[in-house]
């Protein structure tokens, strides 16, 4: 029999509602449940800061929990490294601050304000002083998927027809177009986010946990035992809803 593995998507500083469905999910598996989460820890959410926090905490503990890096946590590195505020991998040119991205407010959890139309270079000398130096090295170490026999955690998803040796970071952590309309079979289940949605859906091939908690919706536990799913409820295991056509 497999041993159930529990994924949680996309956080975005929602800090409440990861202890939430930790706590579901440790109803369901017990304390030493094995853990994934899929990413996107920071922006648009309240607390971007507590959340790093805690899971670098859970870290330290030891917990049973694999943590894979998202876009937006690739935003919050590359400011703190080079001040860059713009990722080529996205066709929005958004700048980080903008609240569509909310670095905005993953600046504001850490005490400092930032907006689009601030200078950068003060910015970023006070979020140096104010990010944690932990905090920097969790988030550069975070890793980019988790590949189990039936299963493969990843952010945003793959490149059909590229080996997973060959998958690289800008597709795992930002590809939508050419992944979730592509009926591939991956080999495994791909569990991923990234990819906003009212609520959880399974397609065939895939599964998306991204229900929009960057948008104050809730957010999202799932577990598996081979490639079977269910989300985690209050009421316990549910059906993940099939992906409306």
């Amino acid at each position: 029999m497999t041993d159930p593995i529990y994924a949680i998507g996309d956080v975005h500083g929602q800090l409440d509602e990861l202890q939430r469905v930790l706590a579901l999910i440790e109803t369901d598996g017990g304390p030493d449940a094995q853990v994934v989460l899929l990413g996107d820890y920071v922006d648009r959410g309240p607390d971007s800061r507590g959340v790093v926090q805690f899971l670098l905490d859970a870290q330290m503990q030891g917990r049973n929990w694999i943590t894979l890096k998202g876009n937006h946590d690739r935003y919050l590195s590359r400011f703190l490294n080079d001040m860059t505020v713009y990722d080529s991998a996205t066709s929005h040119e958004l700048h980080w601050f903008n609240p569509r991205l909310g670095g905005d407010k993953t600046m504001a959890s850490y005490g400092v304000t930032a907006d689009e139309t601030d200078l950068l270079r003060p910015v970023l000398a006070a979020a140096r002083t104010a990010v944690p130096q932990a905090h920097r090295a969790f988030l550069a170490d975070l890793p980019l998927m988790h590949v189990t026999d039936d299963l493969l955690f990843v952010h945003a998803g793959l490149r059909p027809g590229v080996p997973l040796e060959e998958q690289v970071e800008d597709d795992l952590i930002w590809i939508r177009k050419g992944f979730i309309d592509d009926q591939t079979d991956h080999g495994r289940l791909v569990v991923h986010g990234h990819t906003s949605l009212d609520w959880p859906e399974h397609a065939g091939n895939r599964v998306n946990l991204d229900g929009g908690a960057g948008y104050f919706r809730p957010l999202h536990a799932a577990v598996f035992e081979g490639r079977q799913g269910w989300l985690l409820s209050e009421k316990g295991r549910q059906p993940i809803p099939p992906a409306r056509s």
